[in-house]
C-alpha cells in the first residue's frame, strides 16, 4: 500500500509537457500584436493570455500583462526564454497584519 501512495504523489507532482511536434503555446492574438511595429514601438501590447510561452522574438519588448484587476509592465529579458508569462505576475495580493493601535 505505501508503494501505490508513493506512486500517486510522484505522479501528481509531475507536470505534463506539451507535445514537441506542437511547438510552443502562443495566443494568435498576441502574435498580431507583436508583428505590428507601431504598438511595439509605443509599448502598447496588451496581453490576457498568461498561458502563453516567451519566445526569443520577445526578448526587450515590453509586455503589460492582465492580472486579474489590472495590468502590470513587464520587460522581457533572456532568462524568461521559455517560461510562461503568468510565471511573472502576481493574482494575489501580499497578506500583513494590521498593527493595532494604543
Amino acid at each position: 500500500m505505501n508503494t501505490k501512495k508513493a506512486k500517486t504523489k510522484v505522479l501528481k507532482s509531475q507536470k505534463m509537457k506539451r507535445v514537441k511536434w506542437k511547438g510552443p503555446y502562443i495566443k494568435n492574438d498576441l502574435l498580431i500584436k507583436i508583428n505590428d511595429s507601431e504598438l511595439v514601438f509605443k509599448n502598447k501590447i496588451k496581453t490576457m493570455s498568461k498561458n502563453s510561452v516567451i519566445l526569443p522574438k520577445l526578448i526587450g519588448l515590453t509586455l503589460q500583462i492582465y492580472n486579474g484587476k489590472t495590468f502590470t509592465v513587464i520587460k522581457i529579458i533572456e532568462e524568461m526564454v521559455g517560461h510562461k508569462l503568468g510565471e511573472f505576475i502576481t493574482t494575489r495580493k501580499q497578506f500583513s497584519y494590521k498593527k493595532k493601535t494604543k
